[in-house]
């Protein structure tokens, strides 16, 4: 992605993470006033308790003490509309975010996402988009409501002090450009930082958990452990050096009120004539500043979030861009593929690559399986036998003619309603045997699901284990790689469809085991008349075999 485009899907996100103006009206001019609110709170205080100084008929303090109470009142009564308002605009886009998200992810899995980790998409989803909710909450309507009360209180305190109030105004100036080069030299690159050392945490511990059994059998789980921990130790060293940079920025705040309190006291005196005449004017001019850098005080953290919220915009932006690659295909509704019985599938000249890399992972394939048949497609490993896979099911886009029963297949939804993938690592959910089947077909009675169990050899295994409702656990670990591969089997049959490919179906299987275990499956997808594309690396059964080819350097021969 360049520069530009870069620039250009960051803008994307941000503009999509924020309400729009209708729905973020409400919860600004509540901020706005509340701030305001403030000031006046501040301001009327300081003037009534001059004035009752004075001692003068009470009659002359009642709008002032009335006021008090109003503006007290008001500022607890905006600040809970303002959260009120604010946060109900910022979850209700904050939902149509994350749905966006997924709705650009969905079409480049899984060959889109295969560059990405677990962690990192886990991260994106999550921790990504939520951090996005700080650009409305924590950095647009702070900006805006610092500027609008500002802007406001000079205009103020000019009427009663134009010195004061071009004192007040500079003051506001230099602490917004001070505390703003003060946090972005202490903590610009830690606010940059944080969501990447976020993902390499949560990758770490998500490797960790899931491999826990593997590294603790070859003595790599202290190691792995210690990655955990010095991931947790550079995330918080990181949001500490993010927190330095909002101290200091609180403190170049305070330190400006100080002295713009110390310049508002020094013009002020002036407006105090010999007589104490112009007393509650001048604690007026004098203290206005505390209460309106009260409400600057957010800018440091605002510009603090800023970084943050761009950091992952950009995050976002890389991994769900708008629009999907060249290499995904398109979802088209320009061919009627056959019906589900005699599909013949004909590959011709056909080329194909991986999302973001220039070379193609297969070159010149040519491929004609008729109904019923089993061809085997070996080779090493990265000769390109699971890019082929993808092709098939439509994962993957490809040059050359892909068709089945003469027509050419383009709709990706048309081809894997034909075309089955029983993948090298099949996904079970933390759900029972029955519940990871019906997802196939949820119309499938308990017997059906009994008659395909036994057709792939698991039906005295699942009653052994207490029936269908016996759980397989998360990602399947409750059962071994065998019963894996013939659960997912199982499924693509319950399925019906007239094509199948059997992707490495052995790859997670003892050697003792394989031999067994593939010609299981064979036997049970060439049943009723279903053509089998098996890739696999093992030796099958020349009786079982129809045609038998070898991928090398992404060339079928």
């Amino acid at each position: 992605m360049s520069a530009i485009s870069a620039r250009s899907e960051r803008r994307r996100v941000l503009r999509s993470a924020l309400p729009s103006v209708t729905q973020a009206m409400p919860g600004m001019l509540s901020g706005i006033a509340t701030g305001l609110s403030v000031v006046a709170l501040l301001a009327t205080s300081a003037w009534l308790i001059v004035r009752a100084a004075e001692q003068p008929p009470v009659l002359f303090l009642t709008m002032a003490a009335v006021g008090v109470r109003a503006f007290a009142l008001s500022r607890a009564v905006f600040r809970y509309l303002e959260r009120l308002y604010s946060h109900d605009a910022v979850f209700r886009q904050l939902a149509a975010l994350r749905s966006g998200v997924l709705e650009r992810l969905i079409p480049r899995a899984p060959a889109g996402l295969s560059s990405h980790s677990r962690g990192s998409l886990l991260n994106v989803v999550v921790a990504d988009v939520d951090e996005l909710q700080n650009l409305s909450l924590r950095v647009v309507q702070p900006i805006v409501v610092a500027a609008t009360v500002s802007v406001l209180s000079v205009t103020g305190v000019a009427l009663l002090s134009p010195e004061a109030a071009v004192l007040l105004l500079i003051a506001l100036v230099v602490c917004g450009a001070g505390s703003a080069w003060a946090t972005r030299l202490v903590a610009g690159a830690a606010e940059r930082s944080i969501a990447p050392k976020r993902e390499a945490l949560t990758s770490a511990i998500i490797d960790y958990i899931q491999g826990f059994a593997v590294l603790s059998h070859f003595g790599a789980e202290p190691a792995a452990r210690e990655r955990v921990y010095a991931a947790d130790a550079a995330l918080t060293r990181t949001v500490l050096r993010r927190s330095r940079g909002f101290g200091l920025g609180a403190g170049i705040v305070a330190v400006c009120a100080g002295l713009t309190v110390a310049g508002a006291i020094l013009i002020g005196a002036r407006l105090v004539g010999d007589d104490g005449v112009g007393g509650p004017v001048f604690a007026v001019v004098a203290l206005v500043p505390l209460a309106v850098f009260e409400v600057v005080g957010t800018l440091p953290v605002a510009l603090g979030h800023w970084r943050s919220v761009r950091s992952s915009a950009d995050r976002l932006a890389r991994v769900a861009p708008q629009g999907v690659p060249t290499e995904i295909p398109d979802e088209c509704h320009e061919t009627h593929l056959p019906s589900r019985r005699g599909t013949r599938l004909t590959l011709r000249d056909v080329t194909a690559r991986w999302p973001g890399h220039e070379a193609p992972s297969i070159t010149h394939v040519d491929l004609d399986v008729e109904p019923g048949e089993c061809v085997i497609i070996e080779g090493s490993s990265g000769s390109g036998k699971t890019t082929l896979a993808n092709v098939l099911v439509r994962f993957l886009d490809h040059e050359g003619c892909y068709l089945i029963g003469g027509e050419e297949a383009r709709d990706p939804a048309e081809v894997r309603a034909l075309v089955g993938l029983c993948e090298q690592h099949p996904y079970l959910f933390d759900e029972s045997v029955r519940q990871n089947l019906l997802f196939a077909r949820d119309t499938a009675t308990d017997a059906e699901l009994m008659d395909v169990l036994d057709r792939v050899g698991l039906s005295e295994w699942v009653d052994s284990r207490g029936g269908l409702d016996a759980p397989v656990g998360e990602r399947g670990a409750l059962v071994s790689g065998g019963q894996a591969q013939r659960l997912s089997l199982a499924r693509a049959l319950l399925r019906d469809f007239p094509i199948l490919v059997l992707d490495e179906p052995t790859a997670n299987v003892d050697p003792d085991r394989a031999d067994a275990l593939l010609r299981d499956m064979i036997d049970a997808s060439r049943s009723r008349g279903r053509s089998t594309i098996v890739i696999t690396h093992d030796d099958v059964p020349e009786w079982l075999v129809d045609k038998r080819f070898t991928m090398r350097e992404g060339s079928l021969v």
